[in-house]
């Protein structure tokens, strides 16, 4: 691990310290690349929109390697952080080894493992199965264990609020700060007041807390002051461009095939211009010219 990366982890830890993150998903480099050129301060590869890209339910389907791969991809095109959701980690402990050790390669800066059974599913939907706590905190302990650097932030994601209530929630989040979880990502809470009384429960100066601001789901709609407030440090938005891109497609075809032509629409696409600054289409051409110029 190079020093340049664990001064970015650092930094990154310093900046969480200062302010609440909104950090939107990503499914793709391209959309990852829109998410820095919009200004936000991280990017999250979140595992519903990998799976969605290929047409898939979030149910565990996508492999270790499918995701490492798509966060190489992702930090290799941006600057910022890159949070990555990890679903499960794989496996048991030595998977969860191999997984951290593979996205840390791959330029993660923070790993998000939750305590569902291996057959997930989305945390905002019903019939979820946890595993014991005790095997959560073995996956924790193991990915602390894989970690080169010490700042990289192992997030621990509890999904127990639709299992085990609001109570058996804060005691997993407090076995798996115990365990070595540098954040805990409470999903599914219902109301502000219970976010409010996750974090006032765990009473660890040192813990950061996650929350997922999804569409559709069990939370209620907060803002990112409000979530601050409240004493969370990151917010995730995972799936909200990938909805509003699905939703511009489908329009679009649709005027497609009915006009038979893409000329009323084309106010609402990303020009040419703006797709190649996207894309650094300049910086090609400069360095094909200066190769080419001697």
């Amino acid at each position: 691990m190079s020093k340049t990366t664990q001064s970015r982890a650092r930094k990154f830890r310093a900046l969480l310290q200062t302010e609440t993150l909104p950090v939107p998903g990503a499914f793709n480099s391209f959309t990852a690349r829109l998410v820095e050129d919009a200004g936000f301060p991280a990017i999250y590869v979140s595992g519903a929109g990998l799976s969605a890209s290929r047409a898939l339910p979030d149910i565990g389907l996508l492999t270790m390697t499918e995701l490492v791969t798509e966060t190489r991809y992702m930090t290799q095109r941006v600057h910022i952080p890159v949070i990555v959701d990890a679903d499960t980690g794989f496996g048991d402990v030595h998977q969860v080894y191999q997984t951290v050790r593979e996205l840390e390669s791959a330029g993660a800066l923070g790993i998000q493992l939750e305590d569902q059974v291996l057959a997930k599913r989305c945390g905002h939907l019903e019939g979820k199965t946890l595993i014991e706590s005790h095997a959560m905190c073995q996956k924790i302990a193991s990915a602390v264990e894989a970690k080169h650097d010490p700042d990289l932030l192992i997030i621990a994601r509890t999904d127990a609020r639709a299992v085990e209530g609001l109570d058996g929630a804060i005691a997993r989040a407090k076995a798996y700060r115990a365990a070595g979880a540098d954040a805990i990502f409470p999903e599914a809470l219902e109301s502000a007041e219970e976010f409010k009384t996750f974090a006032e429960a765990i009473r660890d100066p040192g813990i950061m807390f996650m929350a997922n601001m999804t569409e559709w789901g069990k939370t209620p709609f907060l803002t990112i002051k409000e979530f601050s407030h409240l004493g969370y440090h990151l917010v995730l938005f995972p799936m909200t461009v990938f909805r509003v891109m699905a939703k511009a497609v489908e329009e679009a075809l649709l005027e497609l095939r009915n006009q038979g032509t893409q000329q009323a629409f084309i106010e609402r696409m990303q020009s040419r211009e703006q797709l190649y600054d996207v894309l650094d289409y300049k910086h090609y051409d400069q360095f094909e010219r200066q190769i080419k110029e001697g």
